[in-house]
Order: C-alpha cells, then structure tokens, then sequence
C-alpha cells in the first residue's frame, strides 16, 4: 500500500471538498484530494445539478463561488440564462473541467482518485484525541489536518466522531419549524418524520429537447423511447407532477404546464435537468440504507436511479417522442451507465457533526422586523461568520409540503432568501483535533440543513475549512485553536484579502465583490458587528442603515451596474451571441417588488413579460420608477422564465 504524508487531507471531491483542497494549496499547504468518482464538484457536476440555487445576488456571488460562475460564463458565451430554477444553468461536464483545471494548476495539490476511505487513523484514548490521517482502498495518506468533504460524512463515522442523523424535537434549539414530539402520533409532522429519517436525494437525469436539435443520429426527428426500468416505478408515482408548476412562473400562460416543467432546469444545448420535486423523480425509500452499509448504499443508487428512467419515461409517453434522454453527458463508471444519468443521487442530506456549535433554524431566520440573520458571536465573544448563504429553507420529503417558518423576501422583482452566516464553530468538532468538516456534514440541525445545504453555501464552507486548515499549519495548532485570542479573525482577514478569490463573510446586499468599498465594509462590520444594519444595507452608498427595505436611496434616470457579474450587452437589439437585448416598453408596477414591461419594440420577445435583477442598483431604480412610465431596458433574455434579467435601464 502506497502511503503520502501531507500538510493536508481532503477526504472526498465534492463541492466542499474541491474548494477546501483548492483554497488550502493557493494558500500554500501541501494538499491530497482523495475522491471516488472521477469528477470534482459533487453536487454541481457529478450529480448534476447544473443549475444551483441561492447566492445569486451580484453582492454574494464571492469567492470560490463567484469565480466558478465567471469560468462558466468564459465557457458558454451564449450565457446561462437558460432555467427558470436558477440563474445560472450550464453543461455539468464543463464544470467538472473548470475544477480540474484549477487543481492542474497547484503543484502542491495532488488528486488522488478512485479511492474510498476504508478507516481513520487516530492518536490518544477516549472521546478526544486527534485524526492523523485515513487509509483508502489501496492508499494510505497522514496529514496534519483532515478535512471531511465527503456526501455523507463517511470519515465521521469511520472516526467514530459524534455526529447526528435525523430529526431533533422543538425543545433541542427552540425551532419554530422542528416536530414537538417524535413519537406522538397526533403531532402535525408524525407522519414525516416516522417515513423520512432526512431529505430525500434525487438521482438527476438529463433529458433533450429533440424538437430544437433537429434529426438526431438515426436521421429520425423523434427522440429515441425510453425503455422501462429494470425495477420500474408505476406512472401513479407521478400523475400531477406539472400540475402547480404555473404556481411557481407567473406572466407565462401560453407554455404547456409540462414543457413549463421541463424549463425548470433547461440546460444549454437543448438539454434538460430532471430534478423536479412535485411527484417528481425525489426518492425516499429505505433512506437509513444510506448509512448502513456499502451494499444497502448501492441499492439505494440503483432503485432511485431507476425511479428516476421510470419518470423521464413518463415524461416521454406524456408530452411526447420531442423529449428523449441525453446521451454523451456523464462518463460511465461502476455505480452509473453514465450518459444520461449523474455520476451519483444529489445527496441533500448527511450524517452531521456535533460541533463546538450548531446551526439552528433560529441561527438562519432573520431578525424581528429585519431582512437579515444576526451574525453569529462565539464564546469568546467574537463574531465568528465564515461563509453566507441567503437561500429560503427548503426540505423535500416525497408525498409532503414542510410547512417552514418563512425566510424569504421579494427582492429586484423576484422572491429570494434572507441573508444567513456560517459560524466556524460549527466546522470543528467538540473534543476531536486534526479534523474539520465542510460539506453538507457540518454541525447543524436537520432542520436549518435546508437552508445551508446549498451548492454555493457548501463551496463557501469548503472554501473557509481549506483556509483553516492552511493557517493551522502555518500556525502549528488545531482548529479549535483558532477559535481563542481572535484567531477567527485571522482566518476572516484571509478570507476576504485572499489574492485569488476574496470571500465575503458578511452579507451585504449592495456591495457586490468589485465595489471599491467591499473590502473596507468586511473589515468594518468585522470588527463593529453590533453595527450591522439590519437591512443589510451597507451605509457608504447613501442607504440610511437600519430604515425599511423599502426606503433607500434616491437612483438617478439612468443606472449601469458595471458590478453585476453579468456579460454587458453589445448590441442595442437581440444578439444571438451575448443574449443581450435593448428594450422600450411601459413599466408596470403588478405588485410590491413584482415588475412587467409592456413593450411593442422587439418582435421576437412576448408583448409583456417579468423584468428581474441581481443588482442592488437595479433593484433601487425599479422602487423608483413610476407605474406606466415609459422606459429602456437592457438586459439578458431568458426564454424558460419569460423573464428579463436587467442590467441597465433608461428612464425617458
């Protein structure tokens, strides 16, 4: 058996721990990435989720985050505006390659892969001690410090580290959302939590749209059938799925309900994401095997990957031979056929440290009469955020609606979450060193696990474990010891200073990353946290701080969000190139942060339609401008939404 010594073990590729292994060896640590599949990125490439949600506002999109998307954007130049579920839609495998390419570039990364962790090495006796290193399958690695990064927080239970899986009741963290009983039968979500032990995974499958691609190889216009599945699900499992979907897209009632649903995940390229929720293809069955063994984990994989060809056949007998599977997609490896089908199920859910703290649904809702989470204070007294997220909590249990304590606002014409933060703490466990988590596996309820579960939440965890892990060794101490004599903010400074990708720590809606102000605002609200504005307005732009979100600062005629992150137009009509499009038109105001434009000017584009931004500036001119008043927009067209996404307008 080969054995590595290293600064540095990142167990697992997914989104946590491929920004965890990246920022540790920009930092300068000595790093091994060791992953089982042959793709980094986990939920954003190898289980397809080619269309994240949350962080899309231009103010949070920082960091490791912020520059997969410009990467992304550098790869497809038709843009990726392209779903109606995210903002940001593009061809997993070029994802994967961006990962790649950045662990190619650090010599002192060595990705190690195929390997799975077999068992933890450890020093000392009892509850404490340290992790010294993992062996694998055929490799043994000792590092200084290991990180955790896999799915399902297998190196926890392999370490014997105290961890948590499943529900907590309302008396454990005071959560307005948790069951106040497990075991009575008469509490509301009895039935829940006695079927579902954690959120469901989905086994995402990629379908095409053959009516836009023309013939397909056989020379046929139709797509391909869909055969049965080995174990195939009965049709019954998803009659109504498209049934609500107008629910969730306003302004379009000339697309079928189906084809609606389908440009949920609209892809480039004419493909499609299927990972749809509402009697969809979520599969909940026997969610324990999960963490039983090798074998019951690879049952699982195998029926919920047939449960989702089951639902990708039924879309095809339903809306027709147009919609077939994607080929050419994914690699084939042991546990996919690839092609169609991810590389893995989009795990939403993990075994879940116990941690020097834990992050509770009350830690992610916003303060009274706010639009923003308190920042987190530790022990010491300092206010420890590391990474933030802002999307509304969202838990998906087949056959249920979660009823959740609301964390969402209307903000540039659309909804979207309420700004939270990650507290270090809860990346460390209580008694053990030499190890931090940074995946879905980090210390919190399974409740707030909806909210901090996102792709770019998890890169933003990675990211900070692999600049602590890289201070520790600089520092020759162990995570926990960050947490004293303000060593947090040690690794806060080198986080938001970071040469490369400089993250946010602190949400603020209105500087986004390239503002001049940014930096200053980070360390302000660093060292002055009990100066946050509880509108999550910085004050240096104008904004009063701490009045309602709806009285900010007066926005002149004409606005250019230069800090937007999204391609600027080129050209004053529809351009097949950038997707950009200049647009005049009458602006009506439907409903507090619900915009429309009337507009006669571009043919090609449906006589009134939804008008969205991700800029603050953007968002304070809609407030401004008034109701039937005639202006230009520019902006990126997004035929799935029926939505415009403005980066500029003209008043006249």
């Amino acid at each position: 058996m080969d054995v590595i010594a290293t600064d540095v073990l990142v167990v697992g590729g997914g989104a946590g721990g491929t920004a965890a292994a990246i920022q540790a060896a920009r930092r300068g640590a000595s790093v091994v990435l060791v992953s089982e599949l042959p793709w980094l990125g986990g939920m954003l490439t190898s289980a397809g989720v080619a269309a994240p949600d949350g962080n899309e506002l231009a103010a949070f999109q920082t960091g490791i985050w912020g520059d997969f998307l410009k990467a992304l954007r550098q790869q497809h130049p038709q843009g990726l505006d392209n779903g109606w579920v995210s903002f940001f839609t593009y061809n997993p495998a070029v994802g994967a390659q961006v990962f790649a390419d950045w662990v190619k570039a650090l010599p002192n990364l060595k990705w190690v892969r195929g390997q799975r962790p077999r068992e933890v090495l450890r020093q000392g006796d009892g509850e404490g001690g340290c992790v010294v290193g993992v062996r694998f399958d055929s490799l043994l690695v000792q590092a200084t410090i290991t990180i955790d990064g896999t799915e399902l927080g297998d190196v926890l239970a392999l370490g014997e580290v105290p961890h948590r899986w499943g529900w907590e009741t309302r008396d454990v963290w005071d959560e307005p959302s948790a069951p106040v009983s497990l075991t009575d039968p008469t509490d509301p979500l009895y039935a829940i939590t006695q079927k579902y032990p954690v959120q469901s995974p989905t086994w995402v499958v990629l379908m095409e749209d053959y009516a836009n691609r023309g013939a397909n190889r056989a020379g046929s216009a139709d797509a391909p059938e869909i055969y049965p599945a080995p174990q195939p699900s009965p049709d019954s499992c998803f009659e109504g799925a498209w049934t609500n979907c107008r629910d969730y897209q306003t302004g379009d009632d000339a697309t079928p309900a189906g084809d609606m649903c389908l440009n949920y995940g609209r892809l480039p390229d004419n493909r499609l994401m299927i990972n749809w929720p509402h009697q969809g293809n979520d599969y909940g069955v026997g969610l324990n095997r999960l963490i039983e063994s090798d074998t019951a984990r690879e049952q699982y994989g195998r029926e919920a990957r047939w449960h989702s060809q089951s639902f990708a056949r039924y879309i095809q007998t339903q809306l027709g031979r147009r919609y077939g599977l994607a080929y050419e997609v994914f690699p084939q490896i042991k546990s996919s056929p690839g092609g169609a089908f991810a590389l893995m199920p989009y795990y939403r859910e993990s075994r879940r440290l116990e941690g020097l703290t834990t992050v509770s649904e009350r830690d992610i809702l916003p303060m009274e009469d706010a639009q923003v989470a308190a920042l987190p204070m530790n022990t010491e007294g300092d206010m420890s955020a590391i990474a933030l997220g802002n999307y509304p909590n969202d838990h998906h249990y087949p056959g249920f609606e979660m009823p959740l304590a609301p964390k969402a606002i209307r903000w540039g014409g659309r909804w979207t979450g309420t700004p939270f933060t990650i507290p270090y703490e809860a990346l460390i466990p209580n008694s053990i060193d030499g190890l931090l988590v940074c995946e879905k596996n980090i210390s919190v309820s399974h409740i707030a696990n909806g909210a901090t579960r996102l792709q770019p939440v998890v890169l933003g965890i990675g990211q900070a474990a692999g600049m602590a892990a890289a201070l520790c060794v600089e520092q020759g101490c162990w995570p926990r010891d960050l947490v004293k004599n303000g060593g947090v903010r040690s690794l806060q400074n080198a986080l938001i200073t970071d040469p490369t990708a400089p993250a946010a720590v602190v949400p603020l809606f209105n500087l986004p990353p390239e503002h001049p102000d940014w930096l200053q605002a980070q360390q302000y609200y660093l060292a002055h946290p009990d100066k946050y504005p509880s509108n999550g307005y910085h004050l240096s732009t104008g904004t009063k701080t701490g009045t309602n979100a709806k009285q900010r600062h007066s926005t002149p005629n004409t606005v250019n969000t230069d800090q937007t992150n999204i391609d600027k137009p080129t050209d004053k009509g529809a351009n097949k190139t950038t997707s950009a499009i200049s647009i005049k038109g009458v602006f009506c105001r439907k409903d507090e942060e619900h915009y429309e434009l009337y507009q006669t000017s571009v043919k090609e584009l449906p006589k009134r339609f939804l008008l969205v931004t991700v800029s603050s500036e953007i968002t304070d001119a809609f407030r401004q401008i008034l109701d039937r008043q005639q202006v230009e927009v520019l902006g990126m067209w997004n035929a799935a939404g029926k939505w415009l996404l403005c980066t500029q307008i003209c008043s006249r």
